[in-house]
């Protein structure tokens, strides 16, 4: 099964903070670029990562010819088009970037949105930034649209400041667009507040297409109301795998397992499982991301590929 993603990395502070480096990534066959990933740093406004971390909100990069990506013929050669890097801070301080590469074929059904309510009084969501692969019908749609807090999924996740997962579109009166997302074959999606320097409200919209999903799996932990172990809140599944659904009943502590370890940091953190270990029925690789709001860990989003 072909996935919408499909690279994924995270960048972390080096030991003096003044620059990125490679902390780990999900490749695929793409080996030749992952060797050329893991040479590479990035200082503060420097390449994609550092143009995150710079602006201090999610950027994304619809061509990385003659633009300050800094390793395009690698990325050209591996047959990745577009960038999304989305920035973990915690109050102005950078935890991480976490960087999705996704490229254009013409099966290569999806979306990743970025929502903002802008500057000065706006209190309105609009699409301030994505990537839409070949749903232009779609991204024409979704362009023209804002929404108020508590409105549509952008605006449902902007009041609840919590991720939101919404598995069958079709059934879901939430989701405002759900009739060009129908058309477009789109039947999952999920909303996630991003951390962010500045006052502005930025939401990313994760769309899913049953042909290519953003993910095979999506979950959304979150503590428990006395603050002692992370819960399985939802989840969405491309195959009905009885192992993570059983994975989804355990509890987790801080520090326990990958969960517990971004739970304990607030740094992203990806587990790239064997090829051996997916043959045997483990859980395939997965990566782990933290919602931070105000210094203190909201929930914990993970992505199984």
């Amino acid at each position: 099964m072909k996935t919408f993603i499909k690279v994924t990395e995270i960048w972390v502070p080096a030991k003096d903070r003044a620059r990125l480096e490679f902390s780990a990534g999900l490749y695929g066959p793409l080996n030749e670029f992952r060797v050329a990933s893991e040479k590479e740093s990035f200082a503060y406004d420097e390449g994609l990562p550092g143009k995150a971390w710079a602006a201090g909100h999610p950027v994304v990069l619809m061509e990385f010819d003659h633009s300050y990506f800094k390793r395009t013929t690698s990325a050209k050669k591996a047959g990745l088009t577009c960038g999304i890097a989305i920035p973990v801070f915690s109050g102005e301080f950078i935890m991480a970037v976490v960087v999705f590469l996704c490229g254009d074929d013409q099966h290569h059904a999806g979306a990743i949105e970025v929502w903002s309510n802008g500057s000065g009084e706006n209190t309105e969501l609009a699409v301030v930034d994505g990537y839409y692969g070949t749903l232009d019908d779609f991204e024409d749609i979704s362009r023209k649209m804002s929404f108020g807090k508590g409105v549509g999924l952008p605006g449902q996740v902007w009041a609840a400041g919590m991720p939101v997962l919404i598995e069958d579109l079709g059934l879901s009166p939430a989701f405002i667009r759900s009739a060009a997302a129908g058309k477009a074959g789109i039947t999952t999606v999920l909303g996630i507040p991003v951390s962010v320097v500045g006052d502005q409200v930025y939401i990313m919209t994760f769309l899913s297409a049953k042909a290519t999903p953003i993910a095979q799996r999506i979950q959304i932990w979150a503590p428990d109301p006395c603050g002692r172990r992370l819960v399985c809140q939802s989840g969405y599944s491309k195959q009905n795998d009885e192992l993570a659904e059983m994975f989804e009943t355990v509890p987790v502590r801080k520090g326990e397992g990958v969960l517990g370890r971004v739970w304990l940091t607030g740094v992203p953190v990806i587990r790239n499982n064997s090829k051996m270990a997916v043959a045997e029925g483990r859980l395939n690789s997965m990566l782990a991301m933290p919602v931070i709001d105000g210094g203190h860990l909201k929930a914990v989003v993970t992505f199984l590929f």
